[in-house]
């Protein structure tokens, strides 16, 4: 999966829109980073540039028992390491795997009430 694969399928899910929200920050990492959001809260976000992993919400139950299971799955960057997961692209972590997991951030934040 690339980039453009990987923004046109957080882009089908219902309401979603997109923002690159940290363009002045001191760091390029943070920079790129491309955030996809349903209303107003974060599911996904990726760096566009890098393109190395995507950090998405989890159930925490399912969090511990993914990282244990994969190699590719480790702790939020940069979030609540209890509600996120970091999960790195070319590893251990197929492709499908990795859109069923972005569509449960999805729903989880869809079904927190907005």
């Amino acid at each position: 999966m690339n980039i453009e694969e990987f923004r046109e399928y957080c882009l089908s899910f219902k309401g979603v829109h997109e923002k690159m929200p940290f363009p002045n920050v001191p760091d390029k990492y943070s920079r790129d980073v491309l955030c996809f959001y349903v209303a107003d809260k974060w599911f996904c976000f990726v760096n566009i540039e890098i393109f190395d992993f995507c950090c998405i919400k989890c159930n925490p139950d399912e969090s511990v028992e993914l990282q244990t299971e994969y190699a590719g799955i480790k702790p939020g960057w940069h979030m609540n390491k209890k509600y996120w997961i970091s999960v790195y692209f070319n590893q251990d972590v197929s492709d499908d795997k990795i859109k069923e997991l972005v569509s449960k951030s999805y729903d989880i934040v869809v079904n927190a009430g907005l």
